[in-house]
C-alpha cells in the first residue's frame, strides 16, 4: 500500500472506531525432460574454477562459506582441475584459514588446499577486486577451460550482487561486465569461460546473461531466492574431476540436479529454481524479448490505460521472485517464459517466438514445486511502480531499450522520442507522438461506496472504465479491541471474488484468518497462481526479526511452511532460510495504534508469544468475537492503490453480521 494510501486508512479506521466504540499438491506444468549432454574436450585439458566467496553476513552469521568450503574438501580433484579462491566480504570467518583483515587467496587442487598469497584487504563489492582477482588466475592458472563461481546474496538485476559486510558496496551488473571485459577479450564464438555460475538469489535474468555474452559459454544461476545451503559442491566438483571431458553444459546440469537433490534432503526445496542458459543463443533471445517490448510500446501508445492494466493483471499471476511486497521489499523481477504465455492473447505477435527463444536458450533447469512455471530466465517489471527502482534499472546496460522505454512509459507516463528508432526494420506500426501526463486516476475509487447483496456479501459496483485503471484487487483486514484501546492491522490478502466482466468485486470474508499454532498472524501476499498462493508473514524467531515464508495449496487445502529468512538489506536478499524446529520461541508480529491515542500511523507491536513444537503449522481458524474492519484496496499498475468504504463485520458465536458505515 502507498504511504498516501495507508495514511487515509488510518483517518478511516479511526473514525470508524468511534463510531463503532460509541454504539503440496501442486499441479505440474510440462516440463522439458532433461537433455543428454555430451563429452566435448579432451579428458586430459586443465581445469580453472576461479570462486569468489563474499563471505558477508552469511559467513560471519552461520559460517555458510565455511561449510561449502568443507564440502569442497569432500572432493578429490586429479592434477588438471584446480579451484582458485579469493574470500573476504565478512567480518568473521568460521574457520582457521581466512582473516578478515585481509584478502584471502587459497587453491584447492590434488594436493589439498593451501593458501598462495597474502594482500590487505580488497573489497569484494568493488569491480577492480573483482578484475584483479581474473587477472590473477589467468597469468598464474592460464587452463584450456575455465569456470567462474560467485557466492553470495543477490538482488537481481537492478541490485546485483557480492554484498561486503565490512564496507556495504555491491556489485552492479555493469561492474561485473566492466570486471570481465578488463581481462578478456568477449568472443561469441569461442567465449573465454565455460562457464559462469552464481551461487547466489535472483540472478538468473535476462540482464545477467545479456552482459556475460560473449564472455561465457553458460550461465548457471536462480531465479528465486536461494536457502542458505547452497549449491553442493562435493557433487559438482567430484563429477568435474571424474570426468574433465564433460561439457559446460554437462558441469550446469550436474550443479542443478546435485543442488535440487540436497535441497530435497534438507527439506528446503519448495520454492527453488536453478537453470542452464546457453549464452551462444542470446542473439535469438535478444531479438525476441526486445520485439516484445516493441509490440507492448505499440500497444501502450494506443490505449495506455487499458494495455497497462491488461499487462498489470498478467505480471500479477505470472512467477515472480524475491516477494515485491511493500513489507518484504521489492526485487521487481517477473519469469520472461510465464509473463509471455499470460500475455499471449494481449501480445500475439511476439509472445511465442519469446517462448520458444527462451526454451532453446535454457538448456537445463530445476524447479521446486511451488515454483514449477518458471522458464529459467527473469527480467525487471515494476511491481513497486516506484521511479528509484525503474531509474536503477534504467542506467543497466544490458537491459533492452524497448522494455526501458515501455515502463517509462507506465512509470512517467511518457514514452521517450528515442523509442521510434526502435521500428525501423520491423512489421509492427509506427508508434503515435509520444504520450505525456498522468495515466491512471483512481481518486473516485478512494472510499467508494461498499454495498450488501441478498446473501449478506459485501460488494463493490465499479464502472468500466474504473476497472481500466486496476490491475490488482486485494482485501484489508483490521481488528478493533476497545478493552486494549488498540487496533490491529491483519494484513491484506487475495481472498476476494473479481468479476472483471461486470466489473463487481465481493468479499469472502467467512470469519476465519490465518493462524500460526491459533495464533492470528499479519499476512502479505507475495505470489498468485491458480494452484497456490504464497505468503510472507513477519515475525519474530528467537526474538531475531524474519519473514515466515509459507505457500497455500488450493488442491489440498493445506498450508505449508517453508521457513523464515531475515530481513533483507542494501537491496541484498536473504539467502539463509531457516527451517522451524521444536523449542523455537515465535512471537507473532503486528501492526497496530491506539484508538483514542494521537497515532499518526501503524507501529510494529509483538502480540503472541509461543514456543515451537514438531507439529507447528498455519491454519485457516475462527476469529474471536468482535469487530473487525474490511475494505477493497484497489491497486494501478503503477503499484498506486486506493482504499473502498470500510465495512464492518461482527462475529459473535461463530455468527457474521455485516453492518453498512454511513
Amino acid at each position: 500500500m502507498q504511504r498516501h494510501a495507508r495514511i487515509f486508512l488510518l483517518s478511516i479506521i479511526l473514525v470508524i472506531a468511534s463510531m463503532i466504540l460509541g454504539c503440496v499438491e501442486v499441479e505440474d506444468v510440462e516440463i522439458k525432460p532433461p537433455a543428454n549432454f555430451a563429452d566435448t574436450f579432451n579428458p586430459n585439458d586443465n581445469w580453472l574454477i576461479y570462486w569468489y566467496i563474499c563471505g558477508s553476513n552469511l559467513e560471519s552469521g552461520s559460517g555458510a562459506a565455511t561449510s561449502d568450503l568443507n564440502e569442497m574438501l569432500q572432493a578429490k580433484l586429479p592434477a588438471n582441475v584446480k579451484v582458485l579462491i579469493e574470500a573476504g566480504g565478512s567480518n568473521q570467518w568460521h574457520n582457521a584459514l581466512m582473516r578478515s583483515g585481509e584478502t584471502n587467496l587459497y587453491l584447492y587442487d590434488s594436493e589439498g588446499l593451501r593458501e598462495i598469497a597474502t594482500a590487505a584487504y580488497s573489497d569484494m563489492g568493488d569491480a577492480e577486486t573483482l578484475a584483479t582477482f581474473l587477472q590473477y588466475g589467468k597469468e598464474k592458472f592460464p587452463a584450456d577451460h575455465k569456470v567462474f563461481v560467485f557466492w553470495d546474496h543477490g538482488g537481481g538485476s537492478v541490485f546485483g550482487l557480492c554484498q561486503d559486510e565490512r564496507t556495504g558496496n555491491i556489485l552492479t551488473l555493469n561492474e561485473v561486465r566492466d570486471a570481465f571485459a578488463a581481462v578478456f577479450d568477449a568472443n561469441e564464438s569461442n567465449p573465454p569461460f565455460e562457464v559462469i555460475g552464481f551461487d547466489t538469489c535472483l540472478m538468473a535474468t535476462y540482464e545477467m546473461a545479456n552482459d556475460l555474452y560473449g564472455f561465457a559459454h553458460y550461465m548457471v544461476a536462480s531465479e528465486e531466492l536461494e536457502p542458505g545451503n547452497g549449491w553442493e559442491y562435493t557433487s559438482w566438483l567430484k563429477a568435474l574431476g571424474d570426468n574433465p571431458a564433460m561439457s559446460g553444459a554437462r558441469l550446469g546440469q550436474v550443479i542443478c540436479d546435485s543442488y535440487y537433490k540436497d535441497c530435497a534432503s534438507t527439506w528446503t526445496e519448495d520454492t527453488i529454481t536453478l537453470s542452464v542458459v546457453d549464452l551462444t543463443k542470446l542473439p535469438n533471445l535478444r531479438i525476441a524479448y526486445e520485439n516484445f517490448g516493441i509490440e507492448a510500446l505499440r500497444l501502450s501508445a494506443q490505449n495506455p490505460r487499458k494495455f497497462f492494466s491488461m499487462l498489470g493483471r498478467h505480471a500479477q499471476n505470472s512467477e515472480n521472485y524475491g516477494g515485491n511486497t511493500q513489507r518484504k521489499g521489492y526485487y521487481d523481477m517477473i519469469d520472461i517464459g510465464d509473463f509471455a504465455r499470460n500475455a499471449k492473447e494481449l501480445m500475439p505477435q511476439s509472445s511465442t517466438t519469446l517462448i520458444k527463444a527462451l526454451d532453446d536458450a535454457v538448456v537445463h533447469k530445476v524447479t521446486g514445486p511451488y515454483r514449477r512455471k518458471g522458464s529459467g530466465l527473469s527480467s525487471f517489471y515494476p511491481y513497486d511502480g516506484g521511479v528509484e527502482m525503474f531509474d536503477m534499472y534504467s542506467n543497466v546496460k544490458a537491459a533492452p531499450n524497448a522494455q526501458k522505454y515501455l515502463y517509462n512509459h507506465l512509470i512517467y507516463g511518457k514514452i521517450p522520442s528515442e523509442a521510434q528508432a526502435l521500428l525501423k526494420g520491423t512489421d509492427l506500426q509506427a508508434l503515435p507522438q509520444p504520450l505525456g501526463g498522468h495515466i491512471f486516476s483512481i481518486a473516485d475509487l478512494e472510499d467508494i461506496k461498499i454495498q450488501i447483496d441478498r446473501k449478506n456479501n459485501a460488494f463493490v459496483q465499479l464502472r468500466a472504465e474504473q476497472f481500466e485503471n486496476i490491475a490488482n484487487i486485494r482485501c484489508n483486514l483490521a481488528y478493533l479491541d476497545a478493552d486494549e484501546d488498540i487496533i490491529l492491522y491483519l494484513g491484506s490478502d487475495s481472498n476476494v471474488k473479481i468479476d472483471w466482466n461486470k466489473y463487481t468485486v465481493t468479499d469472502n470474508f467467512d470469519a476465519t484468518w490465518i493462524m500460526l499454532d491459533s495464533h492470528p498472524v499479519y499476512i502479505e501476499v507475495t505470489a498468485v497462481d491458480e494452484n497456490y498462493v504464497l505468503y510472507s508473514i513477519p515475525i519474530k524467531l528467537n526474538s531475531v526479526r524474519m519473514n515466515l515464508e509459507a505457500g497455500y495449496d488450493y488442491k489440498s487445502g493445506k498450508y505449508k511452511i517453508f521457513g523464515a529468512r531475515g530481513v533483507e538489506t542494501g537491496g541484498m536478499a536473504d539467502k539463509n532460510l531457516i527451517k522451524l524446529k521444536a523449542g523455537d520461541k515465535i512471537t507473532t508480529l503486528h501492526y497496530g495504534m491506539t484508538i483514542t491515542g494521537e497515532d499518526t500511523d501503524f507501529t510494529e507491536v509483538e502480540v503472541d508469544t509461543f514456543i515451537a513444537t514438531d507439529k507447528t503449522n498455519l491454519a485457516d481458524e475462527r476469529l474471536g468475537d468482535g469487530e473487525y474492519l474490511y475494505c477493497f484496496e484497489f491497486v494501478t499498475p503503477n503499484n498506486e492503490s486506493a482504499l473502498s468504504q470500510f465495512i464492518n463485520f461482527t462475529v459473535e458465536n461463530n455468527t457474521i453480521t455485516t453492518n453498512e458505515l454511513d
